[in-house]
């Protein structure tokens, strides 16, 4: 009897092993930026809800957030964000998602905010993902992907895992656009806005709108007679966009080199203003378009160190495969 139980007891433990996490990925989010960030996040229709819509991010802190299974949305930083002593409003600068609360309750971000993009165990069960200045651009941000959180879930390495994909690699806006940023785009903070709030634009500019915000028109949206990629081309200000961020969208239509992809069940490390320790990524080219590192000293993500990452997710399947086998092994013994 004691035996058999124990025969149950491991085939149990591997199957457990094997079967998926109920939570499809974690979000972990950092502020590397001079000053607090307010973090929003909006969840796509029809998807389930996250934790949370909204919360204060302080300079060097980190938060975590888990979502479910085939979960879509986007998430953004807030800044100069403030509560009206008279009205109780809270709103902020850029980012502002018109709730009048820290918490976003299903509004979006008001352009210009640069967005993290996520879909979740999408098409051939990958989890797609992008940074996006469609909606133009207010604070560098980068997401790297990280060890998956249903490893042994994801069928191993070989079968769609993140090293497979051939896209599992970090993407993002790097550099401060926003000095740099076309006169005719750029967003200036205002006394008001500010709100003490040195260090994040206080007085200059604090955003970088896209030209489809800018100027309304069918070329710059990509509406109308322009609402297909044939007759929607890059402008020179999606380009200033482009050639300072390579991997981030700039445009309606710029899927094929700002489109990226991982294992469904791979975590994601979000970062607002990357510092040095990112590493290096010779893609970025912020000279190229006017645009100088942000405190003359920032590096990029390199290819080296996103081969590692992918090895990393490969690796950790692989063990855990590993430990439900042996598992197993050890229950046909029993």
């Amino acid at each position: 009897m004691a035996r058999r139980s124990a025969h149950l007891a491991l085939c149990s433990l591997a199957l457990l092993l094997l079967l998926p996490a109920a939570w499809s990925a974690t979000f972990t989010m950092t502020n590397n930026c001079g000053y607090t960030v307010w973090p929003g996040l909006l969840s796509g229709a029809g998807t389930a809800p996250l934790s949370t819509t909204g919360f204060a991010l302080a300079h060097g802190a980190s938060a975590t957030v888990n979502a479910p299974a085939s979960w879509s949305g986007r998430m953004w930083a807030r800044t100069l964000c403030a509560t009206d002593a008279a009205t109780g409003k809270f709103t902020c600068a850029t980012g502002d998602c018109g709730s009048g609360s820290v918490l976003c309750n299903g509004g979006g971000a008001a352009p210009p905010a640069t967005l993290a993009e996520f879909t979740l165990d999408g098409s051939g069960g990958l989890d797609f993902f992008d940074v996006s200045l469609v909606d133009g651009y207010n604070v560098p941000m980068l997401i790297v992907p990280q060890a998956t959180a249903s490893a042994a879930g994801g069928g191993g390495v070989g079968n769609g895992s993140a090293a497979d994909s051939g896209k599992c690699m970090a993407t993002g806006c790097l550099v401060d656009l926003n000095g740099a940023c076309p006169a005719d785009l750029r967003v200036m903070a205002t006394t008001a806005s500010t709100g003490g709030a040195a260090g994040a634009g206080a007085g200059g500019p604090v955003a970088c709108r896209s030209a489809c915000e800018a100027f309304g028109t069918p070329q710059y949206c990509c509406s109308g007679a322009y609402g297909n990629p044939n007759t929607c081309k890059p402008s020179t200000y999606s380009q200033f966009f482009k050639t300072a961020c390579p991997r981030a969208y700039s445009y309606a239509y710029d899927d094929s080199t700002s489109t990226f992809t991982c294992a469904a069940g791979t975590s994601y490390a979000i970062t607002f203003c990357p510092s040095t320790t990112s590493g290096k990524y010779s893609g970025e080219n912020p000279q190229a378009a006017g645009v100088q590192p942000t405190n003359g000293s920032m590096v990029y993500l390199g290819g080296e160190q996103l081969a590692t990452g992918g090895a990393h997710i490969a690796a950790s399947r692989s063990s855990l495969l590993v430990i439900a086998a042996a598992t197993l092994a050890a229950a046909v013994l029993l």
